[in-house]
C-alpha cells in the first residue's frame, strides 16, 4: 500500500525535504504497521537533516507520532490491530501517513490522551522524564532545590517547567525573549531569565543567594555550556542533551576540578528507551502526570505534512514555542 512521506536524498537545509510516495508492506517479526493521525516535530530532526547526526541516505525523517495500529508481526504481544498508540523511536521515519517499524518503543495511548497530544509529547515528555527523574546530581534533587533549564519555552522546556513544579523543584528557566520568559513562568518556572538582555550566570547567582544550582539542563550547547558550568554549586551536574547553537567543544577535566568537583553528562533518550520494559515504565510515568493535569502538553503550532519545509525553517529560526505537530 502507498503512503505519503517526507524524505531527504542529501544533507542540507529545509529545501532538501521532499514529499514522496513510498510503498509500505506487512510487519515482520517484532514489528507493527501504524497509520499516523499526527506526527511530532523535534530539534533532533534538523540535526539529522543537516548531517550533524549522520545517518545513511536517502532518509525518511521523524522520531515521534501517534496513530492506530493496523497490523502486528510475529512475537508482538503488547499491541494489537486497532490499538491507539504513540511512540518516540529509532529508526527515524515518522514523517509519513503509514509505516512499518519496530514495536518495542511503541506504547498503547490511553483513551484520555488525544492523538495530537500523544504525537507532541512522547519524545519531549520522555526526555523530560529521564532528565528530572534519572539524570540527577550526586546528592539527588529534593523539594526546594534550584535547577537551571535552558530553552524553557521550547517543547521540552514547557513540559519541564510544569513537571519540576509538580516535583517541588525551583526551576530557573532561560529564553531569548521576554514573551518566552513569561510563557515559562506561566507554565511553572520559579524564575525566568532573558539571556539576550541579561547575564544568566549573574542572575542565577542572585536568585540562589550566591550558591548556584544543583543541576543545569542544557539543550542549547555551544553558546551556553560554559555559563551553565559557572551556575553550578559544588558537586553540581551539567547535563547537555542537545546542540541548538552547535555542539559543545571538548571540556578540560581540570575545569571540573577547579569549579567544585563537578559532573558533566551527555545523555540521550534512546539509551534510556533501549528496552521494551524501560520504555513502558517511562511512558507510564509520563501518561500519569499528563492525565493528572499536573503537566499539560502545549501544542502551539500545527503544519500540514506538505508544509514541512516551513515548519523546519520556523523551528530553526526560534519562531516556535511549546510543541509542534504535523497534521495528517
Amino acid at each position: 500500500m502507498k503512503s505519503k512521506a517526507i524524505r531527504i536524498d542529501r544533507n542540507g537545509g529545509p529545501e532538501e525535504l521532499k514529499l514522496v510516495e513510498v510503498e509500505v508492506g506487512e510487519p515482520g517479526p517484532g514489528e507493527i504497521r501504524i497509520r499516523h493521525k499526527a506526527v511530532g516535530l523535534n530539534f533532533i530532526d534538523t540535526y539529522q537533516r543537516g548531517g550533524l547526526y549522520a545517518l545513511p541516505l536517502p532518509l525518511q525523517l521523524g522520531m515521534e507520532a501517534a496513530g492506530v495500529v493496523e497490523a502486528v508481526g510475529e512475537g508482538v504481544t503488547h499491541l494489537k490491530a486497532g490499538d491507539r498508540a504513540a511512540y518516540a523511536s529509532n529508526p527515524p521515519g515518522a514523517y509519513c501517513e503509514l509505516r512499518v517499524m519496530p514495536a518495542k518503543c511503541v506504547c498503547k495511548l490511553p483513551d484520555a490522551i488525544s492523538f495530537e497530544t500523544g504525537a507532541a509529547m512522547m519524545l519531549k515528555g520522555l526526555t523530560t522524564q529521564y532528565l528530572l527523574k534519572k539524570t540527577l546530581p550526586a546528592e539527588g534533587l529534593q523539594q526546594g532545590d534550584f535547577i537551571l533549564f535552558h530553552a524553557a519555552a521550547g517543547g521540552v522546556g514547557l513540559i519541564a517547567c510544569q513537571w519540576a513544579k509538580a516535583l517541588g523543584l525551583q526551576l530557573i528557566g532561560t529564553a531569548g525573549t521576554d514573551a518566552k520568559c513569561q510563557l515559562a513562568l506561566g507554565h511553572g518556572a520559579a524564575h525566568a531569565i532573558n539571556y539576550s538582555s541579561e547575564n544568566f550566570v549573574q542572575r542565577v547567582k542572585e536568585i540562589t543567594g550566591g550558591k548556584g544550582v544543583k543541576a543545569a539542563y542544557d539543550s542549547v550547547g555551544k553558546d551556553t555550556w560554559e555559563g551553565s558550568i559557572d551556575c553550578l554549586r559544588p558537586f553540581g551536574l551539567l547535563a547537555v542533551f542537545g546542540n541548538g547553537s552547535g555542539p559543545v567543544p571538548p571540556i578540560s577535566l581540570g575545569t571540573l576540578a577547579s569549579k567544585g568537583s563537578l559532573y558533566v553528562t551527555r545523555p540521550t533518550l534512546f539509551t534510556h528507551i533501549s528496552t521494551r520494559e524501560a520504555t513502558q515504565a517511562m511512558a507510564d510515568d509520563l501518561f500519569a502526570v499528563v492525565q493528572s493535569g499536573a503537566v499539560k502538553i502545549p501544542i502551539d503550532q500545527r503544519y500540514a505534512l506538505e508544509d514541512i519545509q516551513q515548519a523546519h525553517r520556523d523551528l530553526e529560526a526560534r519562531k516556535t514555542t511549546g510543541c509542534t505537530v504535523l497534521t495528517l
